[in-house]
């Protein structure tokens, strides 16, 4: 079979990408890996760079896997191929590594973990990068399976500080979702110059120089269009097309001038992407193809190559061979392969192949299809699951099934990021229901009329109520795809419009679909006013249904008309509920009304609980909402390493999963920390973001208050405190009051202090917690000017975690004795809030509490030297975590990097601290991990 040729001797035209991948494995073979990914249209040469790369690469192991057409929906399946020559090193990882590996190469049972699986796969190439470095060619990787994707973009992400090279080949035009990212090089055409050189490289004759001429001018550049084109036997269409299109057509050229069985020999080559002559051969037998006549016809074109892999030329030479067969051709192939395909060693290939078999609706195929999506989604493969289950959908023969069916496949469309053809699937569910006849909002189905046809239609499940529910679970599902896109507002109003179809046949759904519009609106940062319109509707749907036990609805319903008082009980009830604790189903609702009750406590065991269940099941997102509390909670407790370490693991996780990070804690973090430059131009680029929305608006304008009145600029904090308020947050709008109120003290707004106090004592009193009551009384002393609330004050807040809170106790209660004239008396206030601000690190503060001091006459001495000072987050999170006596493999574990970039940020935690050993680290007490507990 003829290749592309002028892979031998310098690559014609192609300088500056062969000079980029020379350093890339340059840099790789002296230890620092790297990643470049190849973009450019079919035929353009990307093939020919990944095995000039190879060349390149003496002394490297390399290791290959690529994308195929028709495996984009099995899971690992192009992972498992570059993995499969260094599997002999998977019993030098971690138990947890090998097992996560085991299980998405299918060969242990369990749920893999994408990111665990990314992680183990490079610790085996970090082992077999300790005897040679590594080179990863990975070639149309716009095809790779969705979960492959994911884990070779977290491993390309990591090689950093490995001896490994990881090369990516992408056809354009494509969304390149998990590669977008990555460093990448895009391939153009070549010179007409170089392009006549390569025509002169390749060609056994002398062409014509009006026919090389217009070769020149056809390709376009395109070294695969040159050298193909004259093969087809002419040259490319007159009409405009493009150049794939064009080599497209002179393959199709070369396939109609075969003999039938070569045809088929070919299209059924190109209906199997494993290229196994083991299954090849039995299929061609079947369909009573001459082997050796149709072979021989076949291989003379060149377009393919039968070895130990059946290889086709290019990936338009399988696709020529594929597609330009007529349709029940394709289906023969699949048929043929389906039969020869073992059932019980790979039943999801099997199943795909009789699918494409299938011409019209067949029950049997649809359930075997449905099979593979349950083994599909209980190994991880999102995609594969919505492949399957679309595909079961379209055989389905019963019209209710095809609908349950296509809603499962949107479902898993939208669990894998794929929110357009989740939105086009639901699309189709609308027609379906339409063509049957019903009426989405009216109940009734469709052939409704005498009252055994009902009876009928109720016995077999079809009735009104099964096509409402699915119209219900339709309009949910919509609502989740609005939410997921930041352009769409009608999120919260399609999951209402689901809680009242739910109304009438299951009002128990129906409640919980109005709480799962908030929690999901709370979860995208997108909840303005959306508890309001969730109320208003679950008041009404609560005339229609039977009565039930109060429960979270009823609490919020109260809060809302009645007030703090009556709601609290109702809200502590729901939050440890009959059926366990609200946080395990509504965690971001559960957060928000432990802080709306000024209750730690409760806050902590959520987030313990988000923590544990995170890392236990390996959800990223569980994981990261725990660590951002956990941020929130330190930062608001004034362990500012604690928010620090917590934050750099959520951005690490979230770097992983190719996710932005979470905003509000580093908001939080920003405000207590006091350094005005760093704050504000965090406040303004969060600001400028897409994703800038309410929550996050109202907790920009919190924090803003909080930095403000700790750098005593009064007025910009009373502003900021009166938008976060306005704003009704829930927490925040109750968070702000004490930076209100004192804003407004200083600022001279008696009537604005006096509102935001009645609001913060009404809300502290109900909870009763000691660190609300606590916050409520210097509050109170700052509008009253009375003593004996600053006293209750900080007795209140002494045994309380809010060391933020009770600094600030001490600072205004200071602050008063000062302006009362009582020099002796105020300056054990100060010198405490001084000490406990700046130990903390909490910088505005504590300047205004020296500021107050030095009026006194006194000096106040600050802290230096903390780590926080001079390491980045990450650096403090691993020297935390190395202090406490981890290991580098188990720091690496944790935040998803190699134990290499592990000693490489110690190296550097060495040199800034002034140290040369973990003993010294753990002899330093600014980086003991304290266990506080709120």
């Amino acid at each position: 079979m003829q290749t592309l040729a002028h892979t031998r001797g310098p690559l014609l035209g192609r300088q500056y990408e062969t000079q980029r991948l020379g350093e890339l494995i340059g840099a790789a073979r002296a230890g620092r890996g790297g990643t470049l990914v190849l973009r450019g249209e079919a035929g353009i040469g990307k093939s020919t760079l990944l095995e000039n790369a190879q060349e390149v690469a003496s002394g490297f192991q390399v290791l290959r896997a690529g994308g195929a057409q028709h495996e984009a929906e099995l899971p690992f399946a192009a992972l498992h191929q570059l993995c499969l020559p260094v599997m002999d090193r998977l019993t030098e990882l971690p138990a947890q590594q090998r097992q996560a590996l085991e299980i998405a190469f299918d060969l242990a049972s369990g749920t893999p973990d994408v990111f665990r699986a990314g992680l183990a796969t490079l610790g085996l190439l970090t082992a077999a990068g300790q005897e040679r470095p590594v080179l990863c060619v990975i070639d149309d990787a716009h095809w790779l399976d969705a979960a492959s994707s994911r884990a070779l973009a977290f491993l390309a992400r990591r090689v950093f500080a490995e001896p490994v090279a990881m090369v990516f080949a992408v056809r354009l035009p494509y969304e390149e979702g998990e590669l977008e990212a990555l460093p990448g090089l895009n391939v153009d055409g070549l010179s007409d110059a170089d392009a006549r050189a390569l025509l002169a490289r390749q060609s056994h004759e002398t062409l014509d120089e009006q026919v090389r001429d217009r070769l020149v001018a056809e390709a376009r550049g395109n070294p695969l269009a040159l050298l193909a084109l004259p093969r087809a036997g002419g040259f490319a269409p007159p009409e405009p097309a493009s150049v794939p299109h064009r080599v497209g057509h002179g393959f199709r050229t070369t396939l109609s001038g075969l003999p039938a069985q070569a045809r088929l020999l070919l299209t059924l080559a190109g209906a199997d992407p494993t290229g196994d002559p083991g299954l090849l051969w039995p299929a061609a037998r079947r369909l009573d193809i001459d082997l050796a006549t149709a072979g021989t016809a076949a291989a003379a074109t060149g377009l393919v190559e039968f070895g130990a892999r059946v290889r086709f030329y290019h990936p338009l030479a399988r696709s020529a061979a594929y597609d330009d067969a007529a349709a029940g051709e394709r289906q023969l192939a699949h048929r043929a392969l389906a039969d020869v395909t073992d059932p019980v060693i790979d039943p999801d290939r099997r199943a795909w192949h009789r699918a494409q078999a299938s011409a019209v609706p067949d029950e049997d195929v649809a359930a075997e299809l449905e099979r593979s999506a349950s083994r599909a989604l209980a190994r991880g493969g999102a995609v594969a699951t919505a492949a399957f289950l679309e595909r079961a959908a379209e055989l389905s023969l019963d019209t209710e099934r095809r609908i349950e069916r296509t809603l499962a496949a949107t479902r898993a469309h939208l669990d894998a990021g794929a929110t357009d053809r989740a939105a086009a699937l639901l699309t189709t569910t609308a027609l379906l229901t339409t063509v049957e006849g019903s009426d989405p909002g009216s109940g009734t189905a469709p052939g409704t009329g005498s009252d055994s046809e009902s009876e009928s239609e109720s016995e077999s499940g079809s009735g009104s109520g099964s096509y409402e529910l699915q119209q219900a679970e339709a309009d949910l599902l919509r609502g989740r795809i609005a939410l997921a896109r930041v352009d769409d507002s009608d999120g919260p109003a399609a999951m209402l419009r689901a809680a009242r179809r739910f109304a009438l046949l299951d009002p128990a759904r129906s409640r919980e679909s109005y709480v799962e519009a908030l929690e999901m609106s709370l979860l995208v940062g997108r909840a303005n006013g959306v508890m309001d319109m969730v109320l208003a509707e679950a008041r009404t749907a609560a005339t229609t249904t039977s009565p039930h036990a109060p429960d979270i609805l009823d609490a919020l319903d109260t809060l809302t008309s009645d007030g703090h008082h009556a709601a609290v009980p109702l809200i502590k009830e729901a939050l440890d509920g009959a059926e366990g604790p609200l946080w395990a189903r509504h965690p971001a609702l559960a957060i928000i009304l432990a802080a709306e009750l000024w209750d730690p406590v409760t806050h902590v065991r959520i987030i313990e609980w988000l923590l544990k269940n995170g890392r236990a099941s390996g959800s990223p997102l569980v994981l990261r909402l725990g660590l951002a509390q956990a941020a929130s909670a330190a930062a608001l407790t004034g362990d500012l390493d604690e928010a620090m370490a917590a934050i750099a693991e959520e951005e690490a996780i979230a770097d992983a999963t190719g996710a932005p990070p979470v905003i509000y804690h580093r908001l939080q973090l920003a405000a207590m920390r006091g350094r005005r430059d760093e704050a504000v131009a965090l406040f303004e680029a969060v600001t400028a973001t897409a994703t800038a929305t309410g929550q996050i608006i109202s907790n920009i304008h919190w924090a803003s208050a909080v930095l403000h009145n700790g750098l005593a600029e009064y007025q910009e904090a009373l502003a900021a405190a009166r938008r976060a308020a306005a704003d009704g947050e829930l927490f925040v709008a109750g968070f702000v009051l004490p930076e209100l109120v004192e804003a407004a003290v200083r600022c001279g707004d008696h009537a604005a202090a006096v509102a935001a106090l009645a609001s913060l004592t009404e809300r502290t009193q109900a909870s009763g917690t000691p660190s609300g009551l606590g916050i409520a009384a210097y509050a109170r002393g700052l509008v009253e000017g009375t003593e004996s609330d600053y006293r209750e004050a900080i007795d209140r807040l002494t045994d309380t975690p809010l060391l933020p809170y009770r600094g600030r106790a001490h600072l205004l209660y200071g602050e008063w004795l000062r302006r009362q004239g009582r020099r002796q008396d105020c300056r054990p206030q100060l010198r405490t809030a001084h000490e406990l601000f700046s130990g903390a690190g909490l910088e505005a503060f504590a300047r205004r509490a020296a500021d107050e001091l030095r009026a006194t006459g006194e000096t106040a001495r600050s802290r230096t030297g903390f780590a926080r000072d001079q390491l980045t987050m990450q650096e403090l999170h691993i020297a935390r975590l190395v202090a406490t006596g981890a290991t580098s493999k188990e720091v690496a574990s944790r935040l998803f990097i190699s134990p290499r970039t592990v000693d490489a940020h110690l190296r550097s935690i060495y040199r800034k601290l002034g140290i040369n050993s973990r003993r010294q680290l753990r002899d330093r007490p600014d980086l003991r991990s304290v266990d506080r507990s709120l």
